[in-house]
């Protein structure tokens, strides 16, 4: 018995993909009359075998809409491949005693042809009946009959194919529908504010967060509303960061002042990103709004400090060069050493300057080089430019560099400037110094070439200046330096460690 019942519900799940009860079997009807047309029988019939009836979908000549499967003759009819036949239903045992042989419609000729669905599962037969013996039908009307049956499956095939459609959307929906309410259920969990817009950028949802933030009715930021939120001094920069992030995909953050509900301006960071469908094309964008307004004026707070303490080390380098000046004029035999002195304190201050401006006035401009090498070349070798120009040509890489390479940088060129500048190729009216730096597998490589100076005296940097440059270059940036003493000129080549040049370069 429990396997009868698996049977019945697996049968009744079957059927139930086809749409059954739904009606509208116009095209049914009329492929019922024309096959009975072409056989020439009063009764014809798509029957559907159930669990424990069959149902007629369409019928000619028949009032009854279902019998008992028992009694049916479809329900061996779908079991074949071919055409079922049945002579004369007197004749044959296994329909003599039929109730529909023995009472209306009294049943004497049977056809069926069956009904199999895509799945190759029997649903039932199209059949055609009379009323009197026949012995068989036409060549003709046997494959009319067939090609009626396949059009009957075409028909119930795309019942079952609409059914599955609508029940696809619906589940799309409910999942849809699901999932936005989890989205919803998420976000207003989260502490941080999180809105959403539709690919061309109207926002259409914000959590409760941003409500609870700014203290504004629900729906009212809707669309662009939202910019009138910020500062005015920021809404020009937030719409135009916004709307380049629309044009180009690509992600959107920004900080801007955004009014919370006690009527203040918080600084707060926006970001946001484009959810990308199959085709890559953006279906969305999700953002979020962090409050950093502490952090940012812990930040400028710390910016102010640490411009007060490069102002101070400023002075600290401008007092000692005033104690050197002072100490020569008062023994005028160091004046030598006192002058050297001061020129090293002071390109170690212009270095501390560059890297760490002590005001937005001592910063270099625009275009300036701040934070590459390029940049404290310019401000070392700044006394060697003529009206021509100047007399240090630059050529290659511009590697960045940081304040704890800017020092002992500035120490080594300014030795090598002030040497050539008294004994070298800058000594004299047409001389000039040709410097190279590329970059080469982790180091950075500067090659010094001095022409058109002086007959070249091998170790003509003074003892100091020697030991300094290899401090500067060997203990402090980790690197090596050889040099080459020419008759045309001396050739220094250096190979610094990016790393020691920069920390991006050592995260990188």
């Amino acid at each position: 018995m429990a396997e009868e019942r698996g049977l019945a519900t697996d049968r009744a799940t079957l059927l139930s993909l086809y749409d059954l009860d739904a009606g509208g079997f116009r095209n049914l009807d009329e492929i019922t009359g024309f096959a009975a047309q072409l056989c020439g029988v009063p009764i014809a019939l798509v029957s559907i075998v159930e669990d424990v009836r069959q149902r007629f979908l369409s019928r000619v000549g028949i009032d009854a809409e279902e019998t008992p499967r028992d009694v049916s003759f479809c329900a061996l009819a779908m079991l074949g491949a071919d055409i079922f036949l049945v002579p004369d239903a007197t004749r044959d045992p296994r329909f003599a005693d039929n109730g529909l042989v023995t009472g209306p419609p009294y049943v004497r000729f049977y056809a069926g042809a069956p009904l199999v669905g895509a799945d190759g599962e029997a649903l039932g037969a199209l059949c055609v009946i009379d009323t009197v013996p026949r012995a068989d039908l036409t060549p003709l009307q046997r494959q009319g009959l067939t090609l009626l049956a396949r059009q009957v499956m075409v028909e119930l095939e795309g019942r079952r194919r609409d059914r599955d459609m609508i029940l696809r959307q619906r589940m799309d929906a409910a999942a849809v529908a699901e999932s936005d309410r989890m989205f919803r259920t998420l976000s207003d969990a989260m502490p941080q504010m999180v809105w959403s817009t539709l690919p061309d950028g109207y926002h259409d949802y914000y959590n409760a967060r941003w409500y609870d933030y700014t203290g504004v009715p629900t729906g009212s930021t809707d669309g662009a509303a939202w910019n009138g939120m910020f500062h005015p001094d920021d809404q020009d920069r937030a719409w135009a960061r916004w709307r380049h992030s629309l044009a180009t995909g690509e992600p959107y953050e920004i900080e801007y002042r955004l009014r919370h509900h006690s009527g203040d301006y918080r600084w707060t960071l926006g970001r946001a990103l484009p959810i990308r469908d199959g085709d890559g094309m953006i279906i969305r964008w999700i953002g979020t709004c962090t409050e950093i307004h502490e952090q940012k004026l812990m930040m400028e707070e710390r910016e102010m400090i640490a411009h007060e303490l490069s102002h101070r080390i400023k002075n600290i380098f401008s007092v000692i060069a005033g104690l050197i000046g002072l100490s020569a004029r008062q023994h005028p035999e160091i004046a030598d050493v006192a002058d050297d002195l001061r020129d090293r304190i002071l390109a170690l201050g212009r270095a501390h300057d560059f890297v760490r401006p002590h005001s937005a006035e001592s910063a270099p401009q625009a275009g300036g080089g701040q934070g590459s090498l390029w940049g404290i070349l310019d401000q070392i070798f700044a006394p060697y430019r003529g009206a021509a120009g100047s007399r240090i040509a630059l050529s290659g890489d511009d590697p960045a560099i940081d304040d704890r390479s800017a020092t002992p940088l500035a120490l080594l060129f300014h030795e090598l400037a002030t040497n050539t500048a008294k004994y070298g190729a800058l000594s004299v009216a047409n001389g000039m110094v040709h410097l190279h730096v590329s970059v080469e597998r982790g180091d950075v490589r500067i090659d010094w070439r001095e022409e058109g100076g002086p007959p070249v005296v091998p170790g003509r940097l003074d003892g100091f200046g020697s030991r300094l440059m290899t401090l500067s270059v060997e203990r402090q940036l980790g690197g090596r330096i050889e040099r080459d003493w020419r008759p045309d000129g001396l050739r220094l080549s250096l190979w610094i460690p990016s790393r020691s040049m920069s920390r991006a370069a050592e995260t990188a």
